[in-house]
């Protein structure tokens, strides 16, 4: 142990039982980097691939995590890859159970137990090992949400880096556009009580607008650098040719051609079947029979994707009850007790440690046999190698966090921020917010999927965590203050009508002056020199000493 650095020795021995729950946690995940070496793949995978190596953004979603990946590509390592997204979901857990312990003061029992679904859930381990956004998306997002609430009072620059944070996970992921009116939200819930209540009202409002301007400036300089990007390789300012398309495949599983008024330019992309015959919403994208394909070429365009959306809005707008019972249907499936397959077997596999992984299609690149290969310069199929994929397979089935005990957390979170409110409900509300938008925003524009329950997991815990923060928290600055204040027995104080002369220190309080010792220059620390009514030769007095220290008075 000596050998140890001194703060690392001092960070185990006050949190002996979150390190016992890291040690296990860490093992599974070099476990599934032994059992699977070095990646699982999933469908999507292969596109995030070949932007890596063409660095050119995709059509269909945003193309953050293949620049990650493009940062990495000089090691050609899938190995690094999915060991720094173990690593980011390992420090996600780490964060909650920092911000519990150091910011709310939870009990270190309580924040050991609502790390656990982070640092065990047997998806979450296996999501951070696919070639996938999420986890960057996660570390990114959650890394946003432990800035803000670090502090009591977030200062614009916490502000800046938190806008820039969220700013880069939607460039990841789309789902973190969702998130900045959550944001906002909490500044103004921060930042409005001194603004309206506060004596110093104009500091009140230049706080509420540096945090908020800082915050959407910082949030915005990606999203614009992404979309500049953008034009450069496609021609159109923006991030995606696919959110129109991907809101119609939404609004098909109801949409009735007899119910909307249509241009002739939307016709075609009706279709007979009846409602209750569709398939998922999804299929409306991916397969032959979607009606999209009867445009030309390619779908993720923006003519195809101009026209889908105006297909879908107009859906809406004419079935708005339809369309707030299928995105209701899928939110309810994120509570389900059990996993069905969905949204068919071949995609419900792919979230499983399986006894083989997903096959890398040929497709030549650069002399070698795909992108996949040539990113890692050899072989890119996963080696299955038992006993250690056998044990993360088994572990997988047994060890996950059902969605019944996802909504049970998120009720916790609910309870802490709507009875707790003065304690710590405003901070939970931001966690507690950000975790119900990232299950409902893609059932209101896409589609539901397991992964986003996975990825909304953390956000529930951290809001329900703080639920149990107890009464009277102080902050860590104010703590320290505290703790430099000299004991009730040793100062001398007395009282002294507020508005007099000198009105820097009032009853019972002690203001340091500017030079840090306390009362006039020259005074003892944290002491007033001169101490008024005292009887003591005209009210001197040194600090520290009683009236038998003293020297006797001139005859």
């Amino acid at each position: 142990m000596r050998a140890v650095p001194a703060v690392i020795r001092r960070s185990l021995a006050g949190n002996k039982l979150f390190a016992l729950a890291l040690i296990p946690a860490v093992l599974l995940r070099v476990d599934a980097e032994l059992g699977y070496r070095w990646q699982s793949w999933f469908n999507d995978s292969f596109s995030y691939v070949s932007a890596a190596v063409t660095l050119t953004p995709d059509t269909s979603r945003p193309s953050g995590y293949p620049v990650y990946l493009w940062l990495l590509s000089p090691f050609h390592s899938y190995l690094l890859v999915t060991a720094s997204q173990h690593l980011m979901g390992v420090l996600v857990a780490v964060m909650i159970y920092a911000l519990a312990r150091r910011r709310f003061g939870a009990p270190g029992w309580v924040a050991v137990l609502f790390t656990l679904p982070v640092l065990y859930d047997g998806f979450e381990i296996q999501l951070e090992h696919l070639i996938m956004t999420d986890t960057l998306f996660l570390f990114l997002a959650f890394a946003a949400v432990f800035v803000l609430l670090w502090s009591p009072r977030p200062s614009w620059w916490a502000c800046l880096v938190a806008g820039l944070l969220l700013g880069l996970s939607s460039t990841v992921r789309s789902t973190g556009l969702a998130l900045i009116p959550v944001f906002a939200l909490y500044l103004l819930i921060r930042f409005l009580p001194s603004v309206v209540t506060g004596g110093a009202r104009w500091r009140g409002w230049r706080a509420l607008i540096a945090g908020l301007v800082a915050c959407g400036i910082a949030f915005a300089v990606p999203i614009v650098g992404y979309e500049a990007w953008y034009k450069s390789a496609h021609g159109q300012f923006t991030m995606t040719e696919s959110t129109g398309v991907f809101l119609y495949s939404r609004v098909m599983t109801f949409a009735e051609c007899s119910r909307l008024t249509l241009p002739a330019d939307l016709l075609p992309l009706c279709t007979s079947v009846p409602p209750a015959q569709r398939p998922i919403a999804q299929a409306y994208i991916w397969t032959d029979a979607s009606p999209l394909d009867r445009f030309p070429p390619p779908k993720f365009s923006p003519t195809v994707n101009k026209l889908a959306e105006e297909f879908a809005i107009k859906a809406i707008e004419a079935q708005p009850l339809d369309y707030a019972r299928a995105v209701w249907a899928d939110t309810a499936r994120s509570f389900d007790w059990n996993r069905e397959v969905f949204p068919n077997g071949q995609t419900y596999a792919e979230y499983l440690f399986g006894y083989h992984s997903l096959a890398v299609p040929a497709s030549p690149f650069r002399g070698y046999s795909s992108p996949e290969a040539y990113y890692v310069r050899g072989n890119p199929d996963t080696v299955v190698v038992n006993p250690f994929a056998e044990l993360i397979r088994v572990y997988q089935r047994y060890v996950w966090l059902p969605g019944t005990v996802y909504g049970l957390i998120l009720l916790v979170g609910l309870f802490g921020v709507v009875f707790r409110w003065r304690r710590a409900g405003r901070d939970a509300l931001l966690p507690w917010l950000c975790s119900v938008a990232l299950i409902v925003a893609p059932a209101a524009t896409a589609e539901f999927d397991y992964r986003y329950v996975t990825t909304a997991a953390p956000f529930a815990c951290l809001a329900a965590l703080l639920s149990f923060s107890p009464p009277g928290r102080q902050s860590p600055l104010s703590s320290l203050v505290a703790r430099q204040k000299p004991p009730p027995s040793s100062v001398q104080t007395a009282e002294r009508p507020f508005g007099s002369k000198g009105d820097e220190w009032s009853a019972g309080a002690v203001v340091p002056s500017a030079d840090g010792t306390g009362g006039e220059p020259g005074g003892a620390p944290l002491l007033p020199r001169r101490v008024p009514g005292s009887g003591l030769r005209g009210g001197l007095a040194n600090a520290r000493h009683n009236k038998r220290d003293l020297p006797p008075d001139a005859p």
